[in-house]
């Protein structure tokens, strides 16, 4: 068997991707080369690695024996080069994060800047279309979600906790009836996230006010969400830490009603060590904590 790191490179790409196409993307290159990397590894081992369809690509028990093999041999390579190379250089590299876009845009993108800065060879990747990110198909470095991961072979650190309010634009709440109860929202419109489109439970706050509340304008995205109660549609839900920018925002029925929610940090083990990854984990972490404690004090 003649085997060498560009075959683990190419299985790898293939198994989390799912197809040529997208593994060639990942790796530069065009599907065809790809799929003529994945028969000669194939052919080399005598054993079928994936299973063709027109879904694409999926392991067969084979390649489901290869997956950790290919993954440490992988892991192994980016120590090696770690440890190799000179840690008092400036970083380089690609690091991507994963977040939803409330945190993405309010919490990380001065940061991202921020640590660029210090860093001008670096490059941070925000990633916030709204899912969940895998990290066993390295779609991302290291997430921040706001729902603790239950397994998977990753290392799990719990960033902070955050507050929300209700709120509503000044004028708005003018023109409406004092809000002096939960069941005063009843007559005010409310603002908040498609129901069947909410991927982190997390984000699912009207339950926690009161069960019975429906949004009557909703939206997948924390920016809209937040432009329609700046243009008094109603009132939202939102993060203290999104409203304190916008003093015209009033917080309703505070402190009787507020929500708690936590982020937490989740780094794939393998790549963890990495100077790039751990660096720029360290830098948002530590940045994120101190921007909530600002919002704190206010």
């Amino acid at each position: 068997m003649r085997t060498n790191w560009d075959d683990f490179r190419f299985f790898l790409a293939v198994a989390r991707h799912g197809t040529l196409s997208g593994a060639g993307n990942h790796l530069g290159v065009d599907h065809a080369t790809v799929g003529r990397r994945i028969t000669a590894l194939e052919e080399s081992l005598s054993k079928a690695l994936f299973n063709r369809s027109p879904q694409g690509y999926s392991l067969t028990d084979a390649g489901l024996k290869m997956m950790p093999i290919a993954e440490q041999v992988e892991s192994d390579a980016m120590r090696a080069i770690d440890e190799l190379s000179d840690h008092h250089a400036d970083l380089s590299g690609p690091v991507r994060i994963g977040a939803h876009e409330g945190v993405a845009s309010f919490l990380l993108a001065e940061g991202a800047a921020q640590i660029c800065r210090q860093h001008p060879m670096l490059e941070v990747q925000l990633l916030t279309v709204p899912r969940s990110f895998s990290l066993s198909k390295r779609e991302a470095d290291f997430v921040i979600t706001g729902s603790r991961p239950q397994s998977g072979r990753v290392k799990i650190k719990k960033i902070a906790s955050y507050v929300l309010h209700i709120y509503g634009e000044a004028s708005y709440l003018e023109g409406q009836s004092p809000i002096q109860c939960r069941k005063d929202l009843r007559r005010v419109r409310g603002i908040g996230y498609i129901p069947d489109m909410i991927f982190d439970k997390e984000l699912d706050y009207i339950p926690s006010v009161d069960p019975s509340l429906k949004a009557h304008l909703t939206s997948n995205s924390l920016h809209v969400q937040l432009q329609m109660a700046l243009g008094g549609a109603g009132v939202c839900i939102l993060p203290d830490y999104v409203a304190r920018d916008h003093p015209n925002l009033i917080p309703i029925l505070a402190p009787e009603v507020e929500i708690k929610r936590d982020l937490w940090l989740t780094i794939h083990e393998d790549i963890a060590h990495l100077t790039r990854i751990k660096t720029v984990a360290d830098f948002i972490t530590h940045d994120i904590v101190s921007r909530l404690k600002a919002t704190a004090n206010i």
